[in-house]
């Protein structure tokens, strides 16, 4: 029953997004939503834009209707129908309710953001600083922590960055099309993975969301895109990852004392949190602004080495997939194990770096 549950979440996620992207290219014509080419950017005719609604719309209908339905089953009783394997999570539902909220008001301040990014350009330093205030409000107020053994004020600093460091990997990330979203699913599945195996039904079902509408909107994003997700979808997707891998558990315990696992994020991330890092060092190198974009990331010094969209998108998504599988199995891995899954993603962003250096004398 859990796994047709799990089904249906992916699939009413997927259903929404799908079709709700359609609707969403349609009004970004209506009200000029629409992303001209520019320098930084490799499209070479207008696209419209407010894709990430669709994307925000799959995830938060789903969640609210979840909590609404916890609310009135654990008042009156689950009816009669409900399936016991559902029903027994109810509780733990609505406790989190509280929290679950927080994280959604969270991501809905960041879609605004990026909505009114999209359409005015509201500067990289003020979209930094709404990331902050959200991160420092999800920290406080809904007390989603990571490394929390090593007390309060380091785990809230590190989770604040975290969560604004995977942000805008996403942001960073959604420079070409159908990356970000594919990634998104690619992340989502992983981390959905190590939820399914500690037994996290809570986090477990948003994941099942996210990797639903990020496949959903990837049905039209995919390259050629007819629409993009802009930083109203990047913000989102990144927040939802960042937030949901600090909720996940890693630490299994035992005789051995596997606590590699808490790494399986940085794990996970290790390709797009490279390219950020990785641009951000040029940009500053060069004596540039750091937050303004251009065509430095990986994708497109895949096309300038003659590969077309499809295949550089691909080639990231395989990139991912495979620290996403270390990432998957940090958790139930022995010492040798950790070593060989930390050796392999190593070597995956050595093999990105000696591309990147391959690519150093051609111009932005």
């Amino acid at each position: 029953m859990i796994e047709l549950a799990a089904a249906a979440a992916a699939g009413v996620a997927f259903f929404l997004a799908a079709m709700a992207t359609p609707v969403a290219r349609r009004i970004a014509y209506g009200t000029g939503f629409i992303a001209a080419p520019t320098g930084d950017r490799y499209h070479r005719q207008p696209t419209p834009l407010l894709g990430g609604s669709a994307i925000l719309l799959a995830i938060l209908l789903p969640s609210l209707l979840v909590l609404a339905v916890a609310a009135v089953w654990n008042a009156g009783g689950p009816p009669a129908w409900a399936p016991a394997a559902l029903s027994v999570h109810v509780p733990g539902v609505v406790a989190k309710t509280r929290v679950a909220l927080g994280i959604l008001a969270g991501a809905v301040v960041l879609h605004v953001v990026g909505l009114i990014d999209d359409r005015r350009r509201l500067g990289p330093w003020l979209k930094l600083a709404a990331q902050v205030l959200v991160a420092v409000g999800v920290v406080v107020l809904c007390r989603i922590r990571l490394l929390e053994l090593a007390g309060q004020p380091f785990s809230s600093i590190a989770s604040v960055l975290w969560i604004v460091a995977v942000i805008n990997a996403f942001n960073f990330l959604d420079n070409i099309d159908g990356l970000a979203a594919g990634v998104a699913a690619i992340c989502a599945a992983a981390l959905l993975a190590a939820a399914a195996s500690s037994g996290q039904f809570f986090v477990g079902g948003w994941l099942l969301l996210v990797l639903g509408a990020s496949v959903g909107f990837l049905v039209h994003n995919f390259p050629p895109a007819r629409i993009f997700m802009g930083d109203a979808g990047s913000l989102v997707l990144g927040y939802f990852l960042a937030v949901l891998s600090i909720l996940t558990t890693y630490y299994r315990g035992g005789p051995s004392g596997e606590y590699y696992g808490v790494f399986a994020p940085l794990v996970l991330l290790a390709v797009p949190l490279y390219d950020t890092a990785s641009v951000l060092t040029l940009r500053i190198r060069d004596r540039r602004n750091p937050m303004v974009g251009d065509t430095r990331h990986f994708s497109h010094r895949l096309l300038r080495r003659g590969m077309s969209p499809r295949k550089a998108v691909l080639t990231i998504y395989l990139a991912t997939a495979a620290t996403g599988v270390g990432a998957s199995l940090l958790p139930h891995v022995d010492r040798t194990g950790a070593v060989l899954v930390f050796a392999q993603t190593v070597g995956i962003v050595l093999i990105i770096a000696l591309l990147e250096s391959a690519e150093a004398k051609v111009k932005p």
